[in-house]
């Protein structure tokens, strides 16, 4: 699955992306608002990330920035496997690139194709309560909070750690409409 945007290219990691990626990911601040990603993150563990095998409806993507001499890679996006077997919404943005949009924008992108391509009707999502900037995320893509704070293990932090769920069912046209978040 290849998307692009505006700005951003969202494609698969291929084996050379392994320093790249290491090198955008390997920030505390990163890995800590992640549940998969362990801390330190080692160019072995971008190796491993890259070389695993994927589901064609679970699309893992890197995303880059285009329009410089060459694109940059710039974060991860796609959907994996939530602890309860639920599919998963998830993404990173590497630190120097927060606040500019990125992560709506490569997250609009990837939920058309998959409300359109991979026919996937409900995805969840979480954000570690420590991450607030997340959850505002998840709502501008449409996802609506379930309620349902639960605890739920950060490899990055080696522990749980409180985190808000999200839902968001895909149907026919637009993406859904941001949700109001609860306090």
């Amino acid at each position: 699955m290849f998307e692009r945007t505006e700005r951003l290219l969202l494609r698969p990691g291929w084996a050379e992306d392994a320093p790249a990626l290491q090198g955008a990911i390997a920030d505390e601040g990163i890995v800590r608002n992640l549940a998969k990603v362990p801390w330190p993150y080692s160019l072995a563990d971008a190796e491993a990330f890259l070389a695993r095998d994927q589901t064609p409806s679970e699309p893992a993507l890197l995303i880059f920035l285009r329009g410089g001499t060459a694109p940059e890679l710039i974060g991860g996006i796609g959907f994996g496997r939530a602890p309860d077997g639920a599919l998963e919404f998830g993404y990173w943005i590497a630190r120097p690139h927060w606040g500019c949009g990125y992560a709506t924008e490569a997250g609009r992108a990837v939920l058309k194709t998959a409300r359109d391509s991979l026919r996937i009707g409900k995805l969840v999502a979480g954000h570690f309560l420590d991450n607030p900037a997340s959850g505002r995320v998840l709502q501008k893509l449409g996802f609506r909070p379930t309620g349902k704070i639960l605890p739920r293990f950060s490899a990055g932090r080696g522990e749980a750690v409180p985190s808000r769920l999200f839902d968001l069912e895909l149907g026919e046209g637009e993406t859904a409409q941001p949700a109001r978040m609860a306090a």
